[in-house]
């Protein structure tokens, strides 16, 4: 049989347990390469870059249009 309580918590005893249970924002770091923000730890997605070396090829950003 589980553990049952004696007494009733009060809700400002529960909410603070779960206070450290939010949502944090990531921590970004930039890209050695393109500068811009990304995980640390991955591959760029920007870029394609991580350590230094190319890992994804990514296609040019120009678009060809037809006339």
């Amino acid at each position: 049989m589980g553990a049952v309580p004696k007494k009733k918590l009060a809700k400002a005893r529960t909410r603070k347990r779960r206070g450290a249970l939010r949502i944090k924002i990531p921590q970004l770091t930039k890209c050695q390469t393109c500068k811009k923000e990304k995980l640390p730890h991955t591959v760029c997605p920007f870029c394609g870059h991580y350590r230094g070396k190319e890992i994804i090829q990514k296609e040019s950003e120009t678009k060809v249009i037809k006339a």
